[in-house]
């Protein structure tokens, strides 16, 4: 099974490189593009059949280190959800 989690900030903790990117865009000629936001995507395969403890699991590795509560939600997905 494979297993994606994203990692987002939350909402209103700033982004500076979503800022210097839309600057950048900006000045490439893409000022209708704004408000961006980084985040990341982390991919694993496990072997666990059961899809409930794997999105479990999966949660319980992004609670403790994938993410920074404090400022970062994450979600979690199995591919073909």
């Amino acid at each position: 099974m494979k297993v994606k989690v994203i990692v987002r900030l939350k909402k209103g903790v700033l982004d500076p490189q979503g800022k210097a990117i839309e600057k950048t865009a900006a000045r490439q000629g893409f000022e209708e593009f704004n408000g961006f936001r980084l985040g990341k995507i982390i991919e694993f395969q496990t072997d666990e059949t059961d899809r409930e403890t794997v999105l479990r699991k999966a949660g319980e590795l992004a609670d403790k280190f994938l993410a920074n509560t404090v400022i970062e939600n994450y979600e979690v997905q199995i591919e073909g959800d």
